[in-house]
């Protein structure tokens, strides 16, 4: 049985305001869809001008000391069609799992310090002379919490090809972020920082679940 069936993990649901909420209302409540339609906005707005929008707000390492404020405006800005649609389709399906699992304050805080985490780990050791942009290490985040919640849980490769959430973590997201698997282009680092700090989370969260349960 998933851990997502079982009674210590279901946490207690969103608040929710007497007399109902509307469609707009609901929406604003739910992070996953705040912050995927923010970055739809960075990326339409990204077209006018992509490369001030780069050299502004992506994360260049030999830049950093003069732009601080890149560790997290990078996390928002993608500029490929398909860098953030991939992006924004792995944390819809991955997010909204893990925001009905811990809620919404936790599922925040997971993506945030988990991208921060990434670009962190890309400035210690990425490329000094590039510039990093995109959600990835706040997405890989989002997956590792999952993944350590709900290994078992089936998931389906382009809808067709049914496996397990860890199968799927290790092979098409785990190969992405190692050498030489990874592309040169992907920040591969962000990845692994993302990924670590969502496992960690994961864990912590399994404890104290634990822990409500038997004490």
């Amino acid at each position: 049985m998933p851990l997502s069936d079982r009674d210590y993990m279901k946490p207690s649901q969103p608040r929710r305001y007497s007399g109902g909420a509307g469609p707009l209302e609901s929406f604003f409540l739910n992070p996953v869809l705040v912050i995927i339609a923010f970055n739809i906005l960075i990326f339409l707005l990204a077209q006018i001008n992509q490369n001030r929008v780069i050299t502004t707000f992506g994360l260049a390492p030999e830049l950093f000391t003069q732009q601080p404020w890149t560790i997290l405006t990078s996390m928002f800005v993608h500029v490929d069609f398909w860098h953030i649609f991939s992006n924004m389709l792995v944390l819809y399906f991955f997010g909204r799992i893990v925001y009905k699992i811990m809620g919404g304050w936790r599922f925040l805080v997971i993506y945030f310090i988990g991208g921060i985490a990434g670009n962190l780990l890309y400035l210690a050791i990425g490329p000094q002379n590039s510039v990093a942009f995109g959600a990835s290490g706040a997405v890989y985040a989002i997956a590792g919490t999952l993944v350590v919640l709900v290994p078992t849980m089936r998931v389906s490769l382009w809808g067709i090809v049914p496996m397990p959430l860890w199968v799927f973590t290790i092979v098409f997201l785990g190969l992405l972020s190692i050498p030489p698997f990874a592309s040169p282009d992907i920040a591969w680092q962000a990845h692994i920082g993302g990924f670590v700090v969502g496992a960690i989370a994961g864990f912590i969260y399994r404890r104290q679940m634990r822990h409500i349960m038997y004490r």
